[in-house]
């Protein structure tokens, strides 16, 4: 077995675990107070043709990257399984109150415990190290920006589509939490 395997099985398990959230923990009407304001399917639409784009690209561009056949694959694969570990924790340590779409569940408390003490968006910081470990594994400069910078703006407006919505729900205390924890990487964003 060899890492390349490793990283496509990971990548599959990833997709599969992304639709199986998108599947099961969608807010449907009336169960809660969908904030949403299309993030879902832009998300979704914005990452399919980025990854399409990146698969058409590796046609004809070759691998220019430095480290490209030694330490960039390892370095790929590694920030993979953080990404896809930190995502799954965060996704875990929400419970029922985490959702695919942007969504405030009826007595739903805001999380300040476990990821939650360090970003105010682990899930989210979690997309974007799988997207960094996808990026990279292209070992192309124009597929890393194609695969990392779409999907990021994409993700940046959903944030800013879920701060409102948690602004409107928790008032005080989301502005507090907000005052003392970082968005989305730890200790600077």
């Amino acid at each position: 077995m060899n890492l390349e395997f490793i990283f496509v099985v990971l990548t599959r398990i990833w997709v599969v675990g992304e639709i199986l959230i998108a599947l099961l923990t969608t807010t449907r009407p009336g169960k809660g107070n969908i904030q949403d304001r299309g993030t879902q399917i832009i998300l979704w639409i914005v990452i399919f043709a980025s990854f399409w784009i990146d698969g058409w690209m590796h046609s004809f561009l070759p691998a220019n990257m430095p480290g490209s056949d030694t330490w960039l694959m390892p370095l790929a694969l590694g920030i993979l399984i953080l990404g896809m570990a930190v995502r799954a924790v965060a996704v875990f340590n929400l419970g029922k109150a985490f959702s695919a779409n942007v969504s405030i569940s009826s007595g739903q408390k805001l999380q300040r415990s476990g990821l939650y003490r360090l970003v105010r968006h682990p899930s989210y910081f979690g997309l974007e190290l799988i997207f960094l470990g996808l990026a990279l594994h292209s070992r192309t400069w124009a597929c890393l920006a194609v695969v990392l910078i779409p999907p990021t703006v994409a993700l940046m407006y959903r944030i800013h589509v879920e701060e409102k919505a948690l602004r409107l729900a928790f008032g005080a205390e989301y502005e507090d939490y907000s005052r003392t924890t970082k968005r989305l990487i730890p200790g600077i964003y």
